[in-house]
């Protein structure tokens, strides 16, 4: 089976959790760069990564890579890729992209020479001089970093973090995949309870009963790589299939939720149906300042509303106040809050046991992690 070298772009701040996911789903020769793992990997290890990951944002196939300053450096680059063996005679090359401290900064005029130079290779490769492109959609993506031009081909198709479950959200979710990266650093396992203060969408909660049951993210939806002929069904049905034999249904997981708005409850019950995990979660109206801690120990893990988001900033810092009085002490239990405020630990009233800087989107945040009682 041929073997291909894979980028999968993350968070930033999740690179070393995303890398170990890789090498589980058989990831080898793995380098790590700011938002990115790359890899190489047959057939099925593609399917394994999409099937498999909790922070990838998406497995795209490495067309080609080299250095480009100029418009004309990406079209002499591109013609020399063998395009062929990855797009049909009559499939449709889309191509997306960004760029990150180089000297070629206009995305559209990199889009229109990229589809340009794509075209004259793939017209000479089937002796066409316009290619139809009314077949099935191939989407490419590229990236400029550094002057360094990758180009890519999406195996996701939409993005890893649309598991199925979050059909519905409240005003604004924290992604999934930033979620389960949340998770994976506060070490949710089978025997684990987690509560979510506010619990929104019931994101965290319902990654944190997925990570602890075992739960392949990806089990239930479609990959456009499932569609390429270099890409076997055969290894996408193996991977589903695995991955089910590998769900623990006799975890001892407990999920509980709170939050003011009743509609924010309901709708973390009916996401959590819909992820297949809700007789693991409890979720119950409540306000922060009439907040207790369960019986158990737990993982506090939880994503406040703040300024930009949801309150203005004064409103957000009136309940990071009241979090230090309900959450103080912590006792046995373990608290991991996620804000963009550079100012939650005084206003909290207390300083974490450690901090980690984290990107929700382009937005910098940090992750304060409390885990000893003081």
């Amino acid at each position: 089976m041929s073997k291909f070298r894979f980028s999968a772009p993350c968070h930033f701040g999740l690179e070393k959790t995303l890398s170990f996911e890789i090498k589980k789903a058989g990831g080898e020769d793995i380098t790590v760069t700011d938002g990115r793992v790359c890899f190489s990997g047959d057939a099925a290890v593609c399917a394994r990564a999409n099937i498999l990951s909790r922070t990838a944002e998406r497995i795209n196939i490495v067309l080609g890579e080299f250095r480009a300053e100029t418009y004309d450096d990406i079209f002499a680059g591109i013609e020399k890729l063998p395009l062929s063996d990855f797009i049909g005679k009559n499939d449709a090359f889309p191509n997306n992209g960004h760029s990150l401290n180089s000297k070629l900064t206009s995305i559209p005029a990199c889009q229109k020479r990229v589809k340009l130079a794509m075209a004259r290779n793939l017209g000479k490769a089937y002796g066409l001089e316009r290619m139809p492109e009314n077949g099935a959609e191939r989407k490419i993506r590229f990236s400029i970093m550094k002057n360094i031009f990758t180009l890519t081909l999406d195996t996701s198709g939409e993005g890893l973090h649309k598991r199925g479950y979050r059909r519905e959200s409240n005003a604004a979710p924290i992604r999934e995949t930033l979620a389960a990266g949340i998770v994976d650093l506060a070490r949710v396992r089978a025997g684990d309870t987690v509560l979510d203060p506010f619990c929104g969408s019931g994101t965290i909660l319902i990654e944190s009963a997925m990570k602890a049951l075992n739960i392949a993210p990806g089990l239930n939806r479609h990959f456009s790589g499932e569609n390429f002929p270099f890409l076997p069904k055969k290894v996408w049905e193996n991977a589903r299939e695995e991955a089910r034999s590998l769900i623990k249904t006799d975890a001892d997981f407990s999920g509980i939720g709170f939050d003011i708005d009743e509609n924010c409850v309901e709708l973390t019950r009916q996401n959590a149906k819909l992820a297949g995990v809700d007789k693991f979660i409890t979720v119950k109206k409540r306000d922060i300042r009439d907040f207790s801690f369960p019986e158990m120990p737990a993982k506090i893990i939880t994503n406040p509303p703040y300024g930009e988001r949801m309150l203005e900033l004064s409103d957000a810092r009136e309940l990071y106040k009241i979090m230090g009085e309900r959450l103080r002490p912590l006792g046995e239990n373990q608290l991991y809050v996620i804000t963009p405020d550079e100012e939650f630990e005084g206003i909290f009233g207390e300083k974490s046991d450690k901090n980690r800087k984290l990107y929700n989107g382009m937005m910098k945040a940090r992750l304060y992690i409390y885990l000893n009682s003081k």
